[in-house]
C-alpha cells in the first residue's frame, strides 16, 4: 500500500491518533507500519457458518437469562421491551465472553467484474443491503472481549453483573423506574459480595469490572447485528426477532446456571 498518498494523513488527527493507541493492542502488524487505511477495511466473519451459529446460541441463553427472572417477568411488558432494546448487546457481549467465543475476520471480498456488470442494472431498483462492519470497530469490539476475558469471572459474578446490566433504570421511558433501580443496586451489592468472598486481597475488582462493562455498553447495537446476524437474518430486524423470542420460545432450557435472586 502506498502510504504516501493515503488520506488518513489528511484527516482527523485525533481519530489517526486513536486508531493507533487501538492497533498497538490489537494488531499484529510489523512495527513500522503506520498506515492507518486498513483501519477502515470493510470485514466480514471468516468462519460464519461457525461464529454464527455460535451466536445465535449465546442469545438465546441470553433472552433466556431474561425470560427466567422473576423480577424481570414481573415488570409491566413496555419496560421489558424498552429494557430488552436497550440491554441485548451488553448482555448478549457478556454471554459471548462467559461461553467463550472467539472469531476471526477477513476483509469483504470485493465483487468481480462480472458481477458487477450482472448486478448494475438491478443495484438501482433493489433495497440497499446492510453494511459491513469496519476493521476499526471490530477491532475496539474484540479488546473489550479481550480484557473481559483476563478478569476470568466467576459464574455467579456473570450472573449478578448480568442482572445490574439488564435492569438500567436510565432507559427512557420506564414506569417503573425507581422499581428498576432498586433491582440493579440489588444485583450491585450481590455482585460486591461475591467479588468481596472470591477475591478478598482485590479491593479494586468490582469497581474494575463495573467500568470494564461500560465499555461493552459503547458498543453500537449496528455492529454486533451486522457482524454476527446480518448472515442468517438477512434484513429482518433483530429485536423485533428477540422479542418474538423472549415471548413465544417456551420449549428450550437453558443449561444450569447459579441462582440469581432478584
Amino acid at each position: 500500500m502506498d502510504c504516501e498518498r493515503c488520506q488518513c494523513q489528511h484527516e482527523d488527527k485525533h481519530s489517526a491518533i486513536l486508531y493507533t493507541l487501538l492497533s498497538q493492542n490489537l494488531s499484529h502488524s510489523p512495527p513500522h507500519q503506520r498506515c492507518l487505511c486498513h483501519q477502515r477495511w470493510t470485514v466480514c466473519l471468516r468462519t460464519p457458518h461457525i461464529t454464527c451459529q455460535a451466536a445465535s446460541d449465546v442469545l438465546v441463553k441470553t433472552i433466556s437469562f431474561m425470560k427466567n427472572l422473576p423480577s424481570f417477568h414481573l415488570l409491566p411488558r413496555g419496560d421489558q421491551l424498552l429494557l430488552l432494546d436497550s440491554c441485548w448487546v451488553p448482555l448478549f457481549l457478556l454471554g459471548l465472553v462467559q461461553e467463550t467465543v472467539t472469531f476471526e475476520v477477513m476483509e469483504t471480498p470485493a465483487p468481480s467484474m462480472l458481477e458487477k456488470i450482472l448486478l448494475d442494472g438491478q443495484s438501482k431498483r433493489q433495497e440497499p443491503e446492510w453494511t459491513q462492519p469496519m476493521l476499526a470497530a471490530v477491532q475496539w469490539l474484540q479488546c473489550s472481549l479481550n480484557t473481559f476475558w483476563s478478569l476470568d469471572l466467576s459464574p455467579k459474578e456473570y450472573a449478578y453483573l448480568k442482572g445490574a446490566v439488564l435492569f438500567n433504570p436510565d432507559v427512557p421511558g420506564l414506569t417503573a423506574s425507581l422499581h428498576i433501580e432498586s433491582l440493579q443496586r440489588e444485583a450491585e451489592r450481590a455482585l460486591q459480595e461475591v467479588v468481596r468472598i472470591l477475591h478478598p486481597e482485590d479491593q479494586d475488582r468490582f469497581a474494575l469490572i463495573l467500568l470494564i462493562t461500560s465499555t461493552l455498553k459503547s458498543i453500537p447495537p449496528a455492529l454486533i447485528t451486522d457482524l454476527f446476524f446480518r448472515p442468517i437474518i438477512g434484513n429482518a430486524d433483530i429485536v423485533e426477532l428477540i422479542v418474538d423470542m423472549l415471548y413465544e420460545i417456551t420449549s428450550w432450557q437453558p443449561a444450569p446456571s447459579p441462582h440469581v435472586a432478584l
